[in-house]
């Protein structure tokens, strides 16, 4: 076994080609080219000015994912803490000089992109927590005072997001790091009184936290037919693509709502009501099912790592981008209040792309070096 253990730390770059997860390369691949043409019939019948750029960044951040997978375990379990700590700085910097665009500070203007270090934050948080609770004993998790620091790297981060503000990717960050904490093996009671806390905190919440927008967006989930035209706008416009729709839809570049300029953000955060539309119901369980393929590919890899980072690195990062989707398509469904949550590999997007193409490269490598022996150190 230890022999075993060491040549595969060891792996040549032949045998880390043959041992690269082909099958979640093809599927990431596919997802990415219905964005793609989602994009193209967003434009009108145009590869300017979303599909060109999309598959420019994809071509990059595909052989950037490739390079991440093909890097040893143990360099990633390194730079885990320094990578949290370049992310948290980052979003330092938004606060002091980020770039304002819809009423938002979550940007940095880099010239040729604008990166939102939020993003990123969503992968690295889950690194960094995957290296603190790796070599954590049973004893450890039961001991309150050892889960306060893994706690605080995840609620500073937040505060940061929250004051952006972006409570969708602050959710995204708290889930995320819930997920890592429940595979750990924190006990059942840190759960239960995360909920009581939530649920008892809602009052307080909506009297001193959240922004009138915010509260207008819960507010019309409730009743969107309060106010059609103003704030219901977006999600009456969103049913009725998806109910024109149908089950095998009006046809590629056919949408009326979204080629009608009806339906809103149709580039970004509501694609898949477009893609619905053209394609029905049919087209969109078929994405659907790619994702769903993806994230149990995803699962399938923490399960066959042998040591805790990859486990709880690859889990978290498949928990993290399967709650994008779930959250971004029962939002354009109605089922939850809208929030800025693109949907992963499809939605345009720059520093989106970067952040899902980084967290596959990690969740492959993983599985490419998911038995190599890493210190038991914290």
């Amino acid at each position: 076994m230890a022999r075993a253990i060491e040549v595969q730390s060891d792996m040549t770059l032949k045998q880390k080609l043959l041992q690269m997860n082909w099958g979640l390369v093809l599927l990431v691949t596919v997802l990415a080219c219905i964005g793609f043409t989602a994009l193209y019939s967003a434009a009108g019948g145009s590869l300017d000015p979303w599909a060109s750029r999309q598959m420019m960044r994809f071509v990059v951040s595909l052989a950037g994912m490739l390079v991440i997978a093909l890097i040893d375990i143990r360099y990633w379990h390194r730079l885990a803490y320094p990578c949290y700590v370049a992310g948290f700085l980052l979003l330092v910097i938004v606060e002091v000089m980020g770039h304002i665009g819809m009423g938002a500070q979550r940007w940095i203007d880099l010239g040729f992109m604008k990166l939102q270090p939020s993003e990123l934050m969503k992968i690295v948080v889950v690194m960094a927590l995957a290296r603190y609770f790796h070599a954590a004993t049973i004893e450890d998790m039961k001991r309150i005072m050892f889960l306060i620091p893994a706690a605080l790297m995840i609620f500073a981060p937040v505060g940061l997001v929250m004051l952006q503000p972006d409570l969708g990717t602050s959710l995204m960050i708290i889930l995320a790091g819930v997920a890592v904490f429940f595979v750990a093996g924190a006990p059942k009671w840190i759960f239960i009184s995360g909920i009581g806390a939530t649920v008892a905190s809602v009052p307080l919440a909506w009297q001193f936290i959240l922004h009138d927008y915010q509260k207008q967006r819960v507010l019309t989930f409730l009743s969107p037919e309060r106010d059609p035209l103003g704030a219901g706008y977006h999600i009456t416009q969103s049913k009725i693509a998806l109910g024109s729709g149908g089950v095998e839809g009006r046809g590629f570049l056919q949408g009326t709502q979204s080629h009608l300029n009806f339906l809103p953000e149709k580039q970004t955060d509501f694609i898949f009501t477009l893609w619905a539309e053209e394609w029905g119901l049919l087209g969109g369980l078929f994405i659907l099912a790619l994702f769903g393929a993806t994230f149990l590919y995803g699962g399938w890899i923490a399960l066959r790592c042998r040591h805790g980072f990859g486990r709880l690195l690859a889990f978290g990062l498949t928990v993290n981008f399967s709650l994008y989707v779930f959250i971004n398509i029962a939002m354009v469904m109605g089922l939850i209040p809208v929030v800025g949550a693109p949907l992963p590999l499809i939605s345009y997007g720059g520093t989106a792309m970067l952040a899902v193409m980084i967290g596959f490269g990690l969740i492959m490598s993983c599985s490419i070096h998911r038995d190599s022996k890493l210190p038991r150190m914290r």
